[in-house]
């Protein structure tokens, strides 16, 4: 939310996304978190009271199983990602998890499934390089999660001090040397 371009589509999406979660959570919540679901609402809304709603109806069209079994494998994976990242701070060999680029090796399903979906914000890491192939002797696995492994690498590159991340393209732009290709894009455009 605050490292994309206000008119960057990902981030209207997820605004209105939250903005559906705000409008159905306070509903929901209010019968049993009375005072909490009205101080929240009030925040928004602050001429009507959450308990004079009445509980939003949920479109059919968002109930889409296809797209459900694609976020079960996407938290699947975030697993395996997360506990190697775990496993890598435990030996102290890694602090912030954006100081790693994992290299995350998928079935040929896997793979497929997930095309597109950019791992490395859904693990908050650097950056993430994915191998479809045969799982590496040294590679994280969890016993339940047979579609993917995770080998940690550190990041390359420089810190940005916007988005924190560990990237190449840190400081390519002069005017701008602190700062990753994508934050540059959006500093310049305000």
């Amino acid at each position: 939310l605050y490292c994309d371009r206000h008119d960057e589509p990902r981030r209207q999406a997820t605004l209105t996304v939250l903005e559906h979660l705000f409008e159905c959570l306070t509903a929901w919540l209010a019968p049993i978190l009375c005072f909490t679901a009205e101080e929240a609402w009030l925040t928004r809304n602050p001429d009507s009271s959450v308990h004079l709603r009445v509980f939003p109806d949920i479109p059919e069209e968002w109930q889409n199983e296809t797209l459900a079994e694609k976020w079960e494998m996407i938290w699947q994976v975030r697993r395996v990602i997360t506990g190697a990242l775990e496993v890598e701070r435990g030996e102290k060999r890694l602090g912030s998890s954006l100081q790693a680029a994992p290299e995350v090796y998928l079935t040929q399903n896997y793979a497929t499934n997930l095309e597109g979906v950019d791992l490395a914000t859904v693990g908050v890491t650097s950056a993430v390089s994915i191998v479809e192939g045969l799982v590496p002797e040294n590679a994280y696995t969890l016993d339940d999660v047979t579609g993917g492994c995770v080998i940690v690498q550190n990041a390359t590159g420089d810190k940005c001090e916007r988005c924190w991340r560990i990237l190449p393209d840190v400081g390519l732009e002069s005017n701008l040397p602190d700062l990753c290709g994508r934050c540059v894009s959006v500093v310049q455009s305000l």
